[in-house]
């Protein structure tokens, strides 16, 4: 079977952007293996609409986009599914934590609501503009920035960290 020529640019996207947006993706998921389902999910979507993108620059944007968009469906979906009990569960033992900053921050990230998490992961670690996210995640532009100022100052709640104090 021979392979058409968008076959071919699709698959050579996949292999030079495919570490970057799995990065993004664990961020988004916080789980490395949902991460991997996130981003076959996603491609398969790009690839499905591959001969309809024309600007091949965006293509990131589309795929994070995508990302986003499926994330934060799933989130819904595992929210539907939880009811609330009379009983509450057994309390995590506080053994100690072990590693480095990073881990701690992954941990606080996992336990940011989606939305947050996604703004968080695409201004901070996509580098993206407000402007970029609230393009990219369909919301307003104060919206991004309410919602990255309160996942911030859960962060740092979270994290046993200060908020930051005012330059005179």
């Amino acid at each position: 079977m021979q392979t058409t020529q968008w076959e071919e640019e699709f698959r050579e996207y996949v292999q030079a952007r495919g570490p970057a947006l799995l990065r993004t993706a664990h961020q988004l998921t916080g789980h490395p293996l949902d991460a991997e389902d996130l981003l076959q999910n996603a491609l398969t979507k790009t690839y499905l609409a591959w001969d309809r993108i024309q600007d091949r620059g965006a293509l990131d944007g589309y795929v994070r986009r995508a990302m986003v968009n499926i994330n934060i469906s799933q989130w819904r979906r595992r929210k539907l599914q939880e009811y609330p009990s009379d009983e509450l569960p057994e309390a995590a033992s506080d053994g100690e934590v072990s590693g480095d900053g990073h881990e701690l921050l992954e941990q606080a990230l996992d336990r940011l609501p989606a939305r947050m998490r996604a703004a968080i992961v695409l201004r901070y670690y996509e580098d993206m503009t407000e402007p970029e996210i609230a393009r990219t995640l369909g919301i307003s532009l104060g919206t991004v920035k309410s919602t990255v100022s309160r996942a911030m100052a859960k962060l740092r709640a979270d994290l046993g960290m200060r908020p930051p104090q005012p330059q005179p």
